[in-house]
């Protein structure tokens, strides 16, 4: 009885198998797509990030002249970040873009 189970189990299996295999795709067709999308939508990011980037920039510089005008001690320190943040910036999306080859 327990053989009989096991019998059609596996002829189940079998022919769920065989019903799958044809209704498998090429997975290249899909990701070549997906690929041409992101290439379409990636100047339009890189460019949202320079203005988030320039943004965040003038935010930054109104800091730290509030900063420099108060006199407070850390404003050397600031000031490096404040460069170092908008440099990051650029590099980053000039990185991205060669590293995609757009």
């Amino acid at each position: 009885m327990c053989k009989g189970k096991i019998k059609k189990m596996a002829i189940a299996a079998l022919l769920l198998l065989i019903g799958l295999q044809g209704h498998s795709q090429d997975g290249n067709a899909g990701i070549t797509q997906a690929t041409s999308q992101v290439k379409g939508y990636f100047d339009t990011g890189c460019n949202l990030m320079y203005a988030i980037g320039a943004i965040l920039g003038l935010v930054g510089a109104v800091k730290v002249f509030s900063k420099w005008m108060g006199g407070h001690q850390e404003t050397q320190q600031h000031v490096a970040a404040w460069f170092g943040a908008c440099v990051f910036l650029v590099v980053v999306a000039t990185v991205i873009k060669s590293f995609f080859g757009v």
